[in-house]
């Protein structure tokens, strides 16, 4: 198959709405991250994505709607909350997770009675999804445990001969994909943090949001994966990524402890003219929408230079920077060493 990368346009946007009206699968920017769209009425349709991304089927996916009225295509029983938070919120990075509709492809839903649902504020992503007339689902458009993509250029170089098109919207302005938050249980329970954070929830719903155990821990043996993002290693480089918790100067000494062939630092920016190895920073210490932005690009620069071992600096552990962490975690794969 040949891979089309074009600028976002009319004509370019009315062609992917054609292929996805079609059963096609296409990637298209939102404000997160670069998505790989397909209907999310359409089992076949979605299937696709799971192929090209090499995507386990018990990890489920996020359907994207450009309007309140697309709602009830994708979830039922939705709850005054949903609508509190949708009105502070979206278009935006939040997805919600309720009852699933009878409408929506059960491979969405990786067998769950529930399914996630956000409104995107990337405007080709909302024309998209009103040209096409359907929700979307839209998982990051990268192969299933590498680095999110968040240009076009980063989806070419994964997804080259795996689909048609591909709409470049510029670069992802938030960078880490939306934070998730079911209102299926008894309790709003956070699943996945991002640039909304808890305490901005938790001001809308007026309520406590439940923090759940996964954004920092393992799934436990046989647990099924309420949000896309908890289960599988993710975000990955090929490298192997260790994450060093403790002050500048600890990491600075645990570095030249272990600094061999191949070792790179993922480091604040600043920071590299006092490490003894190759460095690549992702934003300033203080500034975690900084970090989130660049992350995926820097875990994806460290593999173009051919890093073999990297030690992370660790991020804070709330607000955005939770996010980011989240992301770091997942892509070391839980090694966190303690300085």
């Amino acid at each position: 198959m040949q891979t089309e990368l074009k600028n976002a346009d009319e004509q370019s946007i009315g062609q992917a709405a054609a292929l996805l009206q079609a059963g096609e699968i296409v990637g298209i920017p939102t404000e997160t991250v670069y998505g790989l769209a397909a209907s999310s009425l359409s089992d076949s349709a979605v299937t696709k994505i799971f192929k090209a991304k090499g995507r386990p089927q018990d990890n489920p996916l996020i359907s994207h709607i450009a309007s309140l009225e697309m709602l009830p295509m994708v979830v039922q029983d939705i709850p005054e909350s949903a609508y509190r938070l949708a009105e502070a919120f979206w278009p935006g990075p939040l997805t919600m997770i309720m009852t699933r509709s009878e409408q929506v492809a059960d491979s969405v839903c990786a067998g769950l009675p529930t399914a996630a649902v956000r409104m995107p504020s990337h405007p080709v992503a909302l024309e998209v999804i009103r040209k096409a007339g359907v929700p979307l689902a839209a998982p990051s458009a990268n192969l299933s445990g590498s680095p999110s993509p968040t240009t076009a250029q980063d989806v070419l170089a994964d997804m080259q001969g795996k689909i048609p098109l591909i709409l470049d919207g510029g670069a992802c302005s938030v960078g880490v994909e939306s934070t998730v938050i079911s209102l299926a249980g008894a309790q709003p329970t956070l699943l996945r943090p991002g640039y909304i954070t808890p305490e901005q929830l938790e001001e809308v719903l007026g309520c406590p949001v439940a923090i759940s155990d996964a954004i920092l821990n393992r799934l436990k043996d046989g647990e099924k994966a309420a949000s896309p993002g908890m289960k599988y290693k993710h975000y990955a480089p090929k490298a192997d990524v260790t994450i060093v918790n403790g002050t500048f100067d600890a990491y600075k000494d645990y570095i030249r402890e272990h600094n061999e062939k191949g070792v790179f630092a993922l480091c604040f920016e600043g920071e590299e003219e006092f490490l003894p190895c190759p460095c690549v920073t992702y934003g300033h210490e203080t500034r975690p929408d900084e970090q989130a932005r660049a992350l995926f690009s820097a875990l994806r620069e460290l593999d173009a230079r051919g890093a073999k071992t990297v030690y992370a600096r660790s991020p804070e552990k709330t607000g955005i920077a939770l996010a980011v962490y989240n992301r770091l975690l997942r892509a070391a794969a839980f090694r966190v060493t303690e300085v």
